[in-house]
């Protein structure tokens, strides 16, 4: 029986594949909502994977799961959308297009999403990047942000429908230190203000000490919970 009242995701005995080859098995996990949670590992550790297995990116094959009220092995082509529109996504296989402004990027995604009222995308599009500070760059194109305000840009975009799910992957990667503090701080705060929650999957192991959350490690093929951290002094 599922949990739905305490859980916005549930796995039971999941494995990960990717080609075919199982990249993470026996998988045991329940996420509350408005919970902050880090995957920690190494690159290739599978933490991309199991992301994408949770937004349908890969075929699920074994095991139980749920994200709201998609069993995930009953997810098809119809249904995928539907669940993706409670998910927001940073993730590097959804870039921003490049030959589009920002605020083209973020009117295809409400395009996508069935907003037809010109007015309330324009009002959505100027909430988001006004969250992320970037209100000055909506018509700029991607090529003219520097990689701190691209991934900006990219949470702005995960933001347009209000998640009650974010999924952010390796959203640091190759910011220097104080851009990657500014991401972590805006995302810590947006979920605490929201009560959205989040699964944040990095290779730093120094990021989690940053704000407390539940620390999921990813190593040898398993995922194993640790301890909540608590605050820092």
């Amino acid at each position: 029986m599922w949990d739905k009242k305490n859980y916005i995701v549930e796995l039971k005995q999941v494995s990960v594949y990717q080609q075919k080859k199982m990249i993470l098995t026996a998988i045991n996990l329940q996420i509350r909502p408005t919970e902050f949670v880090y995957l920690l590992g190494a690159t290739g550790s599978g933490k991309s994977s199991f992301l994408k297995l949770l937004y349908g990116e890969l075929p699920f094959l074994e095991g139980e799961a749920r994200v709201f009220d998609f069993e995930l092995k009953k997810v098809d082509e119809i249904s995928l959308p539907v669940l993706r529109r409670k998910l927001g996504i940073v993730a590097q296989e959804y870039p921003l297009l490049e030959h589009r402004s920002i605020e083209d990027n973020l009117q295809l995604i409400l395009n996508a999403t069935d907003w037809t009222n010109a007015e309330l995308c324009r009002q959505r599009i100027a909430e988001v990047l006004a969250l992320v500070k970037m209100t000055d760059k909506r018509f700029a194109r991607p090529s003219e942000l520097t990689k701190a305000e691209r991934q900006r840009a990219i949470i702005a975009r995960a933001l347009l429908n209000k998640p009650s799910l974010l999924i952010v992957d390796e959203p640091t990667a190759g910011l220097d230190e104080e851009a990657a503090e500014d991401i972590l701080t805006f995302l810590y705060s947006f979920a605490q203000a929201t009560a959205t929650a989040v699964l944040f999957a990095t290779n730093n192991p120094a990021i989690p000490s940053q704000f407390p959350g539940r620390v999921l490690r990813f190593v040898g093929g398993k995922v194993n919970t640790l301890q909540h951290l608590p605050p820092p002094a």
